[in-house]
């Protein structure tokens, strides 16, 4: 499968393990969940690959997911960053519009988690919220969607808001809620805080004499009482990842945060049956997801999820250039400070990197696509992708130089 001019494509896959970084631990012999796993894949990849160090935005600078994934994809956080709502939104898939408001959802207060596990309730308490009215705001629409574990997507739609207001979240346990407040000294910023006060309040009158609230209560667990509104964001306008890169991107994110992320970069996601983002993902079904995109049409390319609907449209029957696969679980066990599910974790891990790998390779043996994996030294996330691109032009001058002879 070369192109018009007999040059091969070559593809990328790029797979991010969140929260592999950990601290030595005693019951591990002060070796790293990390150095404790049985990994011999990733050992091998590490061995005979180009390994570095990456600092996702700069040295010395703490950052989260949003704003790391976002330096990675090869756009600045400090120039288009928004507030990461729009993104937990979109990935739960809510539609976006400019002038909309967003929020990342989580927690109650006593506890800002009433229950990481909400798979089965978190769906049923966000339908009652989705569609709510506003006493004192009918003209705005609210939607909400449920996302992953404790965490849903919220959008207000309406006229005048802004994204510059601050959130409710206390950021610790036993704590007051917070009213959000404008940042700034516009009409528009004391306006949008007063419209989210009122809905943190519905929200609370809601979910107090939801059924399933009374059910926790009699089984003596904590209730989910009230939502916390954080990252409140509007959707950015930046440039696709096709256009700024030369490269077609596809992701495999269950983690809505990420896929929203993705989407606002103009990258397909991927349908993954059975990838969760959280303990329960199957890891082997994102593997094989990403393999399939990178390897179409030797391989069916999987279907792509269509932002502001229930369903999917098929992905590029040509295939991706670029697949970007999120692992989240690992992130999880090491905020649950489970550690041996952390190396458990790393463990399935690696075989899945296993079995994308064998893929890959046969796809490579019985097409003319080349795969490629590496980087080199200390460099900043937002140079990852300029890293990848000059990697593929120096592999493509190789190619050229030895056709010559």
């Amino acid at each position: 499968m070369e192109q018009g001019d007999g040059e091969v494509k070559k593809r990328v896959a790029f797979v991010l393990i969140d929260g592999l970084g950990d601290v030595s631990i005693p019951k591990l012999g002060y070796k790293t969940p990390l150095q404790a796993a049985n990994i011999p894949n990733l050992d091998a990849i590490a061995s005979a690959g180009i390994n570095g160090l990456m600092d996702p935005v700069e040295v010395g600078l703490g950052c989260g997911s949003d704003t790391a994934h976002l330096s990675l994809m090869g756009y600045d956080p400090r120039v288009y960053y928004r507030g990461r709502g729009a993104f937990e939104s979109m990935g739960a898939g809510l539609a976006m519009s400019p002038g909309d408001i967003a929020f990342k959802e989580t927690g109650i207060v006593v506890s800002r988690r009433a229950d990481r596990h909400f798979e089965e309730e978190g769906p049923i308490l966000c339908a009652a919220l989705d569609g709510m009215k506003l006493p004192s705001f009918p003209e705005y629409e609210v939607r909400v969607r449920y996302a992953t574990e404790h965490r849903c997507g919220v959008v207000v739609k309406g006229p005048k808001l802004s994204g510059n207001i601050s959130g409710t979240d206390p950021l610790k346990d036993n704590r007051l809620l917070l009213q959000a407040k404008p940042l700034d000294e516009s009409e528009e910023a004391n306006h949008t805080a007063n419209v989210v006060n009122e809905l943190s309040k519905e929200i609370s009158r809601i979910l107090v004499t939801h059924p399933v609230n009374a059910k926790r209560l009699a089984q003596g667990k904590n209730i989910a009482n009230l939502v916390l509104l954080r990252g409140c964001g509007i959707r950015i306008e930046v440039p696709p990842f096709e256009e700024k890169h030369g490269l077609w991107p596809c992701m495999v994110a269950p983690t809505k945060i990420i896929a929203g992320l993705g989407m606002s970069l103009g990258i397909d996601i991927l349908e993954a049956p059975g990838a969760t983002g959280d303990y329960r993902t199957l890891l082997t079904s994102k593997a094989v997801a990403i393999a399939n995109a990178l390897s179409a049409p030797l391989s069916p390319c999987p279907n792509v999820f269509v932002p502001g609907e229930d369903g999917h449209k098929p992905g590029r029957s040509g295939g991706y250039d670029f697949g970007f696969l999120h692992i989240k679980a690992i992130d999880d066990a090491g905020h649950d400070k489970a550690t041996m599910f952390k190396v458990k974790g790393l463990e399935a891990v690696d075989k899945a990197i296993r079995q994308l790998a064998k893929l890959l390779w046969q796809a490579e043996s019985c097409s003319d696509y080349q795969y490629f994996l590496g980087c080199l030294g200390r460099f900043h996330g937002g140079e990852m992708m300029g890293v990848i691109t000059k990697f593929l032009k120096l592999e493509r001058k190789k190619v050229e130089l030895r056709a010559s002879f």
